[in-house]
């Protein structure tokens, strides 16, 4: 006859698959990856998709751990979150680009003529960059100024004004050789404004 123990083995139960943290990766991916390719916005995105890929990779340790059971969710997340961060480290570069792009053409000096043409006399004329304009009263027409302008209207703005006398006037601005603002009236205190790029 064989002996059995008065007391059945006891079992310790299986504890429950632990994948909050590769759930929590991957959901930090997703968001990061939708943030990222807006512009400005997308500043939120660089914790998310740094957090999002290492909680990632720490889920996919557990797995390999045995901890947890969601290998794939933990792969998306990883893959979703260097996904957002590869586009956040994109817009890094084309934002410097841009601001480098921006900061050029303002530095950079344009040959402008600012040209008044017509039949009007006594004619008031006030030309030049936007916030540094020059007035001056011209007896005969034609008319014309050759300046170096910088900024980002290179062109400035050129406004011509008929006395009481009337007559007509045509207004033009050239810059760097290339017309970009042609404007005429006529009649007693009539306004020609050109306004450049």
């Amino acid at each position: 006859m064989t002996q059995q123990s008065p007391h059945p083995p006891v079992y310790a139960p299986a504890l429950p698959p632990r994948n909050g943290i590769g759930i929590t990766g991957f959901v930090l991916g997703l968001v990061g990856l939708v943030f990222s390719p807006i512009p400005f916005v997308g500043v939120v995105a660089w914790p998310l998709v740094v957090l999002g890929l290492v909680f990632s990779i720490v889920g996919l340790v557990r797995v390999k751990g045995g901890k947890a059971t969601n290998k794939g969710l933990s792969i998306t997340g990883i893959a979703l979150s260097a996904l957002g961060l590869v586009v956040c480290v994109v817009w890094v570069f084309v934002f410097n680009a841009a601001v480098d792009e921006v900061q050029t053409e303002i530095n950079r000096t344009a040959k402008v003529s600012y040209e008044v043409s017509g039949d009007a006399k006594n004619v008031d004329v006030v030309y030049g960059e936007v916030l540094n304009p020059i007035n001056e009263t011209v007896a005969a027409l034609p008319w014309n100024k050759e300046v170096e302008n910088k900024g980002v209207y290179k062109g400035g703005t050129l406004t011509v004004t008929t006395s009481e006398t009337g007559g007509s006037v045509t207004c033009k601005i050239t810059v760097d050789g290339k017309v970009v603002s042609t404007r005429s009236a006529s009649g007693e205190f009539a306004t020609a404004a050109c306004t450049g790029n």
